[in-house]
């Protein structure tokens, strides 16, 4: 057989789904395990991750001072370090806040589930695509009307990589049957 044959692609990339959806559903259940420490560990990263595109905004503009963007990117770079600072600073307050973002995100995510769910209804597994989705809905929606300490957002993240784990997992192990079909 071909090492570039379509059949061996696809068993290579579906060999790789299913080990990044069995990541995703360890990660779920340590996430669930420890919530208040899962919480603070987002909001942490997060910060973390502010500071580091500020300083790649602070770069940037400096390698665009000549064709005058500098400006902006420096402002840019600027309000994402002070932004990711205080969170840094602010675990607290920065967990509340991000619990409404993360609410913003779940919502987003169920409704990109959905589409892609409707999108992929023909395949094997596309149901899985779906009933994440709707885990996922609800997920937002608890968020909005009752949740905002840090042990919230440690379950909800749990609770979200977990079904998104196992319907990824679902999905390519249906996609693997297809896959074994191929030359």
């Amino acid at each position: 057989m071909n090492a570039t044959s379509p059949g061996t692609i696809a068993r290579t990339t579906v060999s790789w789904s299913v080990f990044l959806s069995i990541l995703m559903i360890l990660a779920g259940i340590v996430a669930l395990s420890a919530p208040a420490a899962a919480g603070i560990s987002v909001t942490v990263f997060v910060g973390w991750l502010l500071i580091f595109s500020g300083i790649a905004h602070l770069a940037f503009g400096w390698d665009m001072r000549t064709s005058g963007g500098v400006v902006w990117e420096v402002l840019l770079g600027i309000l994402y370090i002070i932004v990711g600072a205080y969170l840094l600073s602010h675990v607290e307050a920065a967990v509340a806040a991000l619990t409404v973002f993360l609410g913003i995100y779940l919502f987003i995510e169920a409704i990109l589930e959905f589409a892609l769910s409707y999108r992929l209804r023909p395949l094997p597994g596309s149901g899985w695509l779906a009933f994440d989705g709707t885990v996922t809905m609800i997920l937002a929606i608890l968020i909005w009307k009752t949740w905002s300490t840090p042990s919230a957002i440690g379950v909800l993240v749990g609770i979200s990589m977990l079904f998104s784990g196992v319907s990824r997992l679902q999905l390519s192990l249906a996609v693997r049957r297809l896959a074994e079909k191929l030359p």
